[in-house]
């Protein structure tokens, strides 16, 4: 079942708007840190905390200080969410005390024409109870004290917000398997949110030519023809010793664990500047986590010329690919975020990996391919000893899941004896007979005597 309701989170810079998020939503989803302005792009997330689910929407704060041209696109983003939101949490901090921007907030709530709850924050102790007095100028009838960081108030929050929400409409997901999550990765102002924006034809994450605008990995519901998605736009991830702040090294961090939690990661990488150092560690980051993957390469409209497109449309395919040789089953798509070229040709690549993920390669054909390759090079000797293969077979798949990795099976002598190169070599070697585009391959050795291979033979018959 999906939920339809929603609510937003505004308030100024560091009053606790992520605590309270990451509260509504039972974990831990935007950075949540003591300096004014972390949260940038609009978060969403269900809560599960009612009677009935809602979404709750974390905005960046209004009328913090910083770049002036990131301060427009953050009240953007969260006057888009204060339309579309059936209530709004009006967030203070109660132990700052009522502020000229909480007074110029509050007015701008009030046209807004929705429910709006205030919400008084930071009351972590009940000696803090008076502190909520001074808000009560604003003239918000319903107002609720809580602390997010230690969770007093919050059950009396959620009856409020669920008195004030509309009847829940729930409707029926069209599949039991969960939207393909996609996490979109890459060094810092290659066009990441670029190309999400440029996806959904909508400014839903912050753009911008400073480095690092976004820090926490934003999740975007997307539904493309009869398929759902779940787009993750994380944090630009900087060598390490780049890291200027803690918040930024906590949202690289936080990009690294997007790569682990996602189905299929899209590396993009500036086409103007072609590989560099640190895309190649980034793709290093994805072949660890054995991850399906696609490589983007962005800003196609910077580097095309008005003669000879196709020949350098080829040149940039193949830089790509001789720079990240580490990753040659991912496939790379060259496209322009800002002008939309290729954009459409996404999702058909993506489609194009999802369908590798169900071929399969028989079992006799894998024996055979196998057998032949071992004939025609033999594996190392070590300590006098030669690895041998028994059988090999194709695992079946997940069904429940939206992508699973190609697993196969081989039964040999002594899984020690098989080493990083020849594993390479067999790897290559099936990939002959199936590419399995956009996808690792695992190896699974295990140990079998002589005396068990009767078994598959007779199986194999």
């Amino acid at each position: 079942m999906q939920e339809s309701r929603s609510v937003a989170i505004v308030g100024r810079p560091n009053v606790g708007k992520s605590a309270l998020f990451n509260r509504l939503a039972g974990r831990n989803i935007a950075i949540v840190h003591d300096q004014p302005g972390i949260t940038r792009d609009r978060i969403s997330a269900p809560s599960k905390r009612g009677n009935e689910p809602f979404l709750v929407w974390d905005t960046g704060g209004i009328g913090g200080a910083g770049e002036t041209e990131l301060l427009a696109e953050v009240r953007t983003a969260a006057d888009a969410a204060m339309q579309e939101a059936d209530v709004i949490l009006f967030v203070v901090d109660a132990q700052q005390g009522l502020t000229p921007t909480d007074q110029e907030l509050a007015r701008l709530l009030r046209r807004s024409q929705r429910p709006v709850v205030l919400v008084v924050n930071k009351i972590d102790h009940p000696n803090h109870q008076n502190l909520e007095s001074e808000f009560t100028r604003l003239g918000f009838p319903d107002a609720v004290s809580i602390s997010a960081a230690h969770g007093r108030g919050i059950d009396s929050l959620i009856e409020t917000i669920e008195a004030l929400l509309p009847e829940g409409t729930l409707r029926e997901q069209p599949s039991t398997i969960a939207p393909l999550s996609l996490a979109i990765v890459g060094r810092p102002n290659v066009g990441k949110s670029s190309l999400i924006n440029a996806i959904l034809t909508d400014r839903r994450t912050i753009v911008s030519n400073i480095p690092g605008t976004t820090r926490d990995a934003v999740d975007i519901a997307y539904r493309h023809g009869k398929e759902d998605y779940l787009l993750i736009d994380t944090a630009g991830i900087r060598a390490r010793g780049k890291h200027s702040t803690s918040v930024e090294v906590f949202s690289v961090m936080r990009s690294e664990r997007t790569i682990r939690r996602a189905d299929l990661c899209v590396l993009v990488i500036d086409a103007t500047s072609g590989v560099t150092s640190q895309d190649k560690k980034i793709a290093a980051l994805l072949q660890k986590a054995h991850k399906p993957s696609l490589i983007v390469a962005n800003k196609w409209d910077l580097v095309k010329p008005d003669r000879g497109a196709k020949d350098m449309l080829a040149q940039v395919i193949g830089d790509t690919r001789d720079h990240l040789f580490f990753l040659p089953y991912a496939p790379v798509l060259v496209t322009s975020a800002l002008t939309g070229e290729n954009v459409d040709r996404f999702f058909a690549a993506i489609r194009k990996i999802r369908r590798a993920a169900h071929e399969r390669i028989s079992t006799g054909v894998l024996n055979r391919l196998l057998r032949e390759a071992f004939a025609a090079n033999p594996p190392p000797m070590s300590a006098n000893k030669r690895m041998k293969l028994f059988y090999a077979t194709q695992t079946r798949g997940d069904e429940t899941r939206a992508l699973t990795t190609p697993e196969f099976v081989l039964f040999v002598n002594d899984p020690q004896l098989v080493g990083d190169t020849y594993a390479r070599y067999l790897e290559a070697r099936i990939r002959d007979a199936q590419p399995f585009r956009g996808l690792p391959l695992m190896l699974n050795f295990r140990p079998r005597t002589e005396t068990a291979e009767a078994a598959p033979k007779r199986a194999r018959r």
